[in-house]
């Protein structure tokens, strides 16, 4: 049985305190930005070494965390990945992902997906994962439609960024879509 964090190009790791230069840089990014992000003002160093250092010493697991994606071929920083919004009784999550510029279209985040939700489907039992997606972000859309994710609805002007308001597309996916899309 192998490593089920470990993929050809991705792994999923626990945060580590010398993580914080690649969440500065996923925090300047606005290329990248997802459904939960805010546009804030900027953080000092020494703030993304806090922050960074704080999730470090979380417990693993529990209904909220994030992992960071690795590059299995170097062991550098790649994104991370999150899980919150847990709803046990109907057996219901969100997940985020966020990779940054120097590893995007290269795969790491459809690898860093589809590990976290074999062990949320396989492991946690888990039966249906929900994700929202700015409308604009063709990337993170085309992502998720290729896992398999469905799309259940658009709210409109829905949420607020960089000055605007702007559409989401919820998509979700159950565990058996999972398995069967080759998950």
């Amino acid at each position: 049985m192998g490593d089920i964090w470990t993929g050809e190009r991705a792994r999923l790791r626990g945060v580590e305190p010398e993580d914080w230069r690649g969440f500065r840089d996923l925090a300047r990014d606005l290329d990248g930005v997802r459904a939960a992000d805010l546009v804030e003002p900027p953080r000092s160093e020494e703030g993304f070494r806090e922050w960074t250092a704080e999730r470090a010493r979380r417990s693993p697991g529990g209904d909220v965390f994030r992992l960071v994606v690795e590059a299995v071929a170097d062991g550098s920083f790649a994104g991370s990945v999150t899980v919150g919004e847990v709803d046990r009784r109907a057996g219901r999550f969100r997940l985020g992902v966020e990779i940054g510029r120097a590893h995007r279209r290269r795969g790491y985040a459809h690898e860093a997906v589809s590990l976290l939700l074999g062990y949320m489907f396989g492991e946690e039992r888990f039966h249906k994962c929900e994700v929202e997606v700015f409308a604009f972000n063709e990337a993170s859309l085309a992502l998720f439609r290729g896992l398999g994710f469905v799309e259940e609805g658009r709210l409109r002007d829905h949420a607020f960024l960089a000055g605007a308001h702007h559409d989401m597309v919820l998509l979700g996916i159950t565990g058996p879509e999972h398995v069967a899309s080759g998950g």
